[in-house]
């Protein structure tokens, strides 16, 4: 399950990553970090992703569960429509909120994942999402 819900999760900080680094006026740091986001969870989605299909399992999440930390359509549609530093803002806020909710679900892994490999993941996730929601904290405060 955690990697039926991580993948989703991840796609979509890898969709806003994409949506921010599209616009113009955007300060070099964060599109930075938002190449930074790609590059780390594009490889981590393949991964689960074999992990899945290795174990004859779906990469779809199982209907009824919420991930803490998703954006809405409301959410991502004002992210798109967005420009500048007023977007770039808006990215750091809700890319915050988006790691806290992995984070979360990561360290639900470690304290009661069976898979080593699962949980070494979760333990990479908490460690880089902690790191960049401090940078991007940080970010804010500049902007």
């Amino acid at each position: 399950m955690f990697a039926q819900m991580m993948i989703p999760h991840h796609a979509q900080a890898v969709e806003m990553s994409d949506m921010i680094l599209a616009k113009q006026s955007i300060p070099n740091e964060v599109s930075a970090l938002a190449t930074r986001i790609k590059d780390a969870q594009r490889p981590e989605i393949e991964k689960m992703t074999s992990w899945l299909s290795g174990w004859n399992q779906s990469t779809q999440m199982p209907s009824g569960h919420s991930m803490e930390g998703m954006m809405g359509a409301d959410d991502m549609a004002k992210l798109q429509a967005a420009q500048g530093v007023d977007a770039a803002k808006l990215f750091l806020t809700q890319m915050i909120a988006h790691h806290k909710g992995a984070v979360v679900m990561a360290q639900t892994e470690t304290s009661s994942g069976q898979n080593a490999d699962a949980v070494q993941l979760a333990k990479d996730i908490v460690a880089a999402q902690e790191a960049e929601i401090k940078e991007m904290q940080q970010l804010l405060t500049t902007l």
